[in-house]
């Protein structure tokens, strides 16, 4: 079946955005279309053009012989920051305020467009890393890992509180929670991670940094590497920060329960 170009140009866009840092040949795109090679090149010439424009993402060259191109998330700042600012007015509302000073925050990760939006933004900070794995603690966290995921094309795996006979032979570890100061236990499967893995470690809330802590332990045990770590909300006013290179998007600085005020404020996203 032979294609126009606009449809060719669609379905090419099509593709690579399913398809994050996957390497696509020319010969599989010319094959696909039934177009000579320099078509196909002026075509994606021509997306990668759009992409940088539009701050979509970039198209990576690969030359020789097994060469093509690798589509990557890129978000830019002037893009990323009114999602940020929407993101701190939502958490800032009074009406997330549970006794206790604790924060209601299941609507915000329950939403799949801030989900993904927050993913793109994570995964664009990590685009030009070598990542071959998300790992996210059980169980808010776990939305925002899967978004991540999807934009850097790779596997999620889920660090869980117990062990579960669904999953085989696990690796316990203990850890001190940050906030709390309790030895705490996580498990993870002995075959959710390869050894010499690269892992990008991502949560939901950070205070103290004890449950990401205890995720970057387990990595040791797994002989893996951390690639980085990405947080949604990170509490400024925590008295002993276990970790220390981290990405957040919004900083929590003060609860007032009784004037009901939440300030909040942008992470570090953008001074990374």
């Amino acid at each position: 079946m032979k294609f126009r170009r606009s449809e060719r140009l669609i379905d090419m866009t099509n593709y690579l955005l399913n398809h994050p840092r996957q390497l696509v040949s020319l010969t599989f795109f010319s094959e696909r279309y039934g177009s000579a090679k320099s078509s196909i090149s002026e075509d994606l010439t021509i997306i990668k053009e759009t992409f940088e424009q539009r701050g979509i993402g970039t198209l990576q060259t690969v030359s020789g012989a097994a060469g093509g191109v690798k589509f990557h998330v890129k978000v830019t700042d002037d893009e990323a920051r009114p999602f940020v600012d929407e993101l701190c007015s939502l958490i800032a509302s009074p009406e997330r305020l549970l006794p206790g000073g604790y924060l209601y925050m299941t609507d915000i990760l329950g939403d799949p467009l801030i989900v993904q939006r927050a993913g793109r933004l994570f995964a664009s900070a990590f685009a030009d890393k070598p990542v071959d794995v998300v790992m996210t603690v059980a169980t808010k966290g776990i939305p925002l890992a899967y978004a991540a995921a999807n934009y850097l094309n790779v596997p999620v795996v889920i660090v869980r509180r117990d062990s579960k006979v669904t999953e085989g032979s696990t690796v316990s570890i203990n850890y001190v929670s940050g906030s709390a100061k309790r030895i705490q236990t996580m498990v993870l499967s002995k075959r959710s991670l390869a050894e010499g893995s690269n892992v990008l470690i991502i949560d939901d809330f950070m205070k103290a940094g004890g449950t990401v802590n205890g995720m970057v332990s387990m990595l040791e045990e797994f002989k893996a590497n951390l690639a980085g770590i990405a947080v949604l909300v990170e509490a400024e006013k925590a008295e002993e920060r276990l970790v220390d290179e981290y990405l957040s998007l919004v900083r929590l600085s003060d609860v007032d329960v009784r004037e009901k005020k939440i300030n909040v404020s942008e992470g570090n996203y953008f001074k990374k």
